[in-house]
C-alpha cells in the first residue's frame, strides 16, 4: 500500500496552536504537544475567569459603597435596605460611581435611605426626592439630552432585543418577556 501524506493540513493545525501559545513560558510556546495542552488549559481558565471577573467587580463596588456609607455614618447593609424600602432601584456599579464622582448625590441617597429606615414604610415616589437633590452640571446636561431623545420618534428596528424589552417594561407592555423582536416592535408602536 502506498504512503499517504497529510499534506499541509497537519502543519497548519500545528501552526494555529503554536500561534495561540505565543508568549507562553518555556517549551509551552515551542513544542506542539505541550503548547496544545497549555492552550486547552488556557481556554478553561479564561472561561472560568470571565465569570469570576463579574464576582470580583461586584466585590469592588460593594467595598467602595461601604466606604462611602461609613463616611456618612451608616452601614452598607442598612443603606441598601433603606434604598429597597424607599423603592429606589440603583445597581451597585452606579452607586460606586456616585460614591467616587459625586459625593453630594450619594449623600442625598444616604439621607433618603435613612428616612426610609426611620419611617419603615415603602415609598412609591422616592425618585422625586432624589431628583430634587443638587446634581452637578454635567449630569444636568445628560438629563436634558435624555429628555430630548425621548421626545423624538424612536426607531425600534435598530434596537436590540434587550433594549426593546427594557422599553416595553417602562411602557408597561404585558407579556413583553416572552415576545419576539417583531412582536415587541409592533406593540411599542
Amino acid at each position: 500500500m502506498t504512503r499517504v501524506k497529510g499534506g499541509s493540513l497537519p502543519k497548519t493545525r500545528r501552526r494555529k496552536v503554536l500561534k495561540e501559545a505565543k508568549g507562553y513560558f518555556g517549551s509551552k510556546h515551542r513544542l506542539y504537544k505541550s503548547a496544545q495542552e497549555q492552550v486547552l488549559h488556557s481556554g478553561v481558565y479564561a472561561y472560568r475567569d470571565r465569570r469570576q471577573n463579574k464576582r470580583n467587580f461586584r466585590k469592588l463596588w460593594i467595598t467602595r459603597i461601604n466606604a462611602a456609607c461609613r463616611n456618612n455614618d451608616i452601614s452598607y447593609s442598612k443603606f441598601i435596605n433603606g434604598l429597597n424600602i424607599a423603592g429606589i432601584e440603583v445597581n451597585r456599579k452606579m452607586l460606586s460611581e456616585l460614591a467616587i464622582d459625586d459625593a453630594a448625590a450619594f449623600t442625598n441617597l444616604v439621607n433618603v435611605a435613612k428616612e426610609a429606615l426611620k419611617s419603615g414604610k415603602k415609598v412609591e415616589k422616592a425618585t422625586e426626592k432624589v431628583e430634587k437633590a443638587p446634581i452637578s452640571a454635567s449630569k444636568e446636561k445628560t438629563e436634558v439630552k435624555k429628555e430630548t431623545k425621548k421626545e423624538e420618534k424612536v426607531d425600534y428596528s435598530k434596537m436590540t432585543l434587550a433594549e426593546l424589552k427594557n422599553v416595553a417594561k417602562d411602557q408597561g407592555v404585558k407579556g413583553y418577556s416572552t415576545m419576539k423582536k417583531d412582536e415587541l416592535i409592533s406593540n411599542l408602536k
